[in-house]
């Protein structure tokens, strides 16, 4: 129990993916724009981490591991990231299209988002089970979702504040992450 704890705080506060890893930076930045886009990305990545870390683990604990291909784990979770990606998209398409044309093509880039394949590294590097992979991913997307939706809300208040020309767009954006990154070093303590 004190373990899922540790890995639950861990993942979404402590090891932040975005804020302390730096990993997922593209849609960080690219979809923090409003709080509303923020937080479709939000449950795409929430759907898409935690299915994939429940998926990869199955496959590299009952295929490549008693194979012996564990060589094959990169390209083999690289694929099993793609074909998420590719339901979710069809799904917001089906269903939500509005949210689907606002992500724009940051939807498909959860595809090369360094966060989920390195969450699904990390899941086997640490020998984590089954189930202690799926809280993994899980908390490490909602870590990812708590830094882009208090990012979003910043970024809405700063645009109705005024700055020197150089500050303006991408500088205040990553000072404003640096920032946030500082804050979330606060957390290390809790574990």
């Amino acid at each position: 129990m004190e373990n899922i704890l540790a890995v639950t705080i861990g993942a979404a506060l402590v090891n932040n993916v975005v804020l302390s890893q730096f990993l997922g930076l593209c849609p960080f930045l690219g979809v923090s724009k409003k709080v509303e886009t923020a937080l479709g990305m939000g449950g795409a990545v929430i759907f898409v981490l935690t299915l994939a870390s429940f998926v990869t683990s199955v496959i590299y604990q009952f295929v490549l591991s008693p194979l012996g291909f564990e060589f094959l784990q990169t390209i083999v979770f690289i694929l099993v990231i793609a074909c998420l990606v590719q339901f979710v998209e069809m799904f917001l398409k089906k269903s939500m299209p509005s949210l689907h044309l606002s992500l724009g093509v940051y939807l498909p880039l959860i595809t090369t988002n360094c966060a989920v394949l390195g969450v699904a590294i990390t899941n086997v590097q640490n020998g984590y089970s089954i189930m202690l992979s799926v809280v993994n991913g899980f908390f490490t997307a909602i870590g990812f979702t708590i830094a882009i939706v208090i990012m979003a809300g910043i970024r809405e208040r700063i645009e109705y504040n005024t700055f020197l020309p150089s500050w303006k767009g991408t500088p205040i954006v990553l000072i404003t992450s640096g920032l946030m990154a500082i804050a979330f070093y606060g957390f290390s303590g809790l574990i």
